[in-house]
């Protein structure tokens, strides 16, 4: 499928198809170095949200994980 750009007062302008599904009310737009257009839906930033980083804060408790330590045995010789 092909479709061209068009102006739009001072902005230019990609139509999308109607077989493309809207899954977005929003999307970030990137142009690669070889130029391709990409649309990605916007989604929020888990680490901006107060809420998700307070749950998620380390509390100190190191019990849950694994003793990474190395026995004098295993130390090379």
């Amino acid at each position: 499928m092909t479709i061209k750009m068009r102006r739009v007062g001072t902005s230019d302008v990609l139509t999308v198809p109607k077989s493309i599904k809207n899954r977005s009310s929003e999307y970030e737009v990137y142009q690669d170095r070889n130029g391709a257009i990409v649309y990605m839906p916007k989604r929020k930033n888990p680490f901006k949200d107060s809420k998700f980083v307070e749950n998620h804060l380390y509390d100190g408790d190191d019990t849950r994980f694994v003793n990474g330590g190395v026995k004098e045995d295993e130390l090379p010789q």
